[in-house]
Formats: structure tokens, sequence, C-alpha cells
């Protein structure tokens, strides 16, 4: 046992955390769709705490390797923007119940991935930014599931962009959740040590990832990552359906 929590725990666990680290080595998210449902069954007392300190750790070291073409014009437009989304997302949670929040978000992230994938274009532009980051906003503060919107808009983009502006969106997205936790009186020291633990096997993930993706084409990343998309909303589907 280490830190009061057992060590088949921490087996199950690591093995989530490297399969979510090659996931979003690969497409850019996957981590917490991944992760955050084994680590919600396993130790549930551990989240999110455990899961939003690996979001920090995880991008740091892909950004450590890989700071090419980040879209910082287009950060600077979807980044403020997730913090009105942040205050929505917080009365959605005190004026509907997590079945109905996770409905919706599932809907609507299924209908956006059906409608861009083969018929709709969308422009990247202040407008949309902003509309993506309060969305995303929205639905990370509800559901914990904030990646798709933002990575719909940037689906057209080269990988190694779609990656490394990602990898920035969620490294703030995740601070900005652990201080209010922090503040909050929600976040448990061990929770953060334990993330500390897992380092290895982000890093053994994102190597995986790397040596998968020298075999994948950019058409082939984009089509992963709408798949990843609608995964997440299943998920949330099938979640708020079986609850």
């Amino acid at each position: 046992m280490i830190l009061g929590v057992p060590l088949w725990a921490l087996a199950v666990i690591a093995l989530a955390l490297l399969v979510g680290t090659m996931v979003q080595g690969l497409v850019g998210l996957g981590l917490g769709l991944v992760g955050a449902p084994i680590a919600t069954l396993v130790p549930p007392e551990l989240m999110p705490g455990l899961l939003l300190s690996t979001a920090v750790l995880l991008p740091l070291l892909q950004l450590a390797t890989h700071r090419e073409e980040i879209d910082w014009r287009g950060l600077a437009w979807a980044l403020p923007a997730r913090i009105p989304g942040t205050v929505i997302g917080v009365w959605l949670v005190a004026a509907f119940t997590e079945r109905q929040l996770s409905v919706a978000v599932g809907v609507m992230v299924l209908a956006a991935v059906l409608l861009t994938w083969h018929t709709v274009t969308v422009p990247i532009d202040p407008s949309t930014l902003v509309g993506a980051g309060v969305i995303s906003g929205i639905t990370s503060t509800a559901t914990s599931i904030g990646g798709p919107p933002i990575a719909i808009l940037y689906q057209h983009r080269s990988p190694v962009q779609i990656r490394s502006t990602l990898a920035v969106y969620f490294v703030l997205g995740a601070v900005f959740s652990l201080i209010g936790l922090g503040v909050s009186g929600e976040l448990q020291a061990r929770e953060v040590w334990l993330a500390g633990l897992f380092v290895p096997f982000l890093l053994a993930g994102l190597w995986l990832s790397r040596r998968v993706g020298r075999r994948v084409s950019a058409v082939r990343v984009r089509s992963a990552m709408l798949i990843v998309c609608a995964a997440s909303a299943m998920t949330l589907l099938v979640r708020s359906l079986v609850a």
C-alpha cells in the first residue's frame, strides 16, 4: 500500500494512464476519456485531484520536447473564454442533475462530430474560438470532459499543431481547476504526490504514441481524434443511462 492506496489499485490506474497517454500523444486528447472512468471506479476518493494532476503533468511532458506550431493566437481567444464558461458550468451543475447534463453534453458532442466529419468545416476565427472556449469551460466543469469542443475546431490543422495547442490548453485549464479545488479545500496533497508516481507510465505512453505516430497519416489522426471525441460523448451517455 502506498499513501493509503492498495498496490493493485495503483497498478490498474497506471495501466489506464499508460493507454490514455498513448491515445492523447497520438491525437491530442484521450487521457481523461480512458483514465477518468477507471480511476473513478477503483479509488473514487482520489478523484478529481489525481486525474487533474496528471492532466497537468502530461501536457508539460509533451511540451518539453514538442513546442512547435502552437497556435498562441487561438489560445489567446479560447482560454479567457473558458472562465465565463466555467461560471456557467457551475450554475448548470446547481440547476440540473448530473444525468441531464451528461445527456445534453453527450448529444451535443456527437452531433458536432457527425456534422464536421464530412459536411461542415468550422473556420478558426475569434468568434468560433471564444465559442469553443466557453463551451469547453461549461462541459469540463459540468462533466469533466472539456477537450472535444477545441479538438473539433482544430481537426483540419496539422497533427503537430493539434497536439501542441491542445497540450497548452489542457495544462492551463487543469491548473485553473486545481487552484479552484485547492481554494475550496477539495484537493489533497496525496493526490498530487501519487500523480508524480505515475510519471514513468506517462513517459512510456508518450514513447509508444511516437512509435505509432510515425506510421499514421494526418488524415488518420483526424479520424482518430473525431472517434475519441465521439467515444467521450458515448461514455457520458452510457454513464448517465446506467447511473
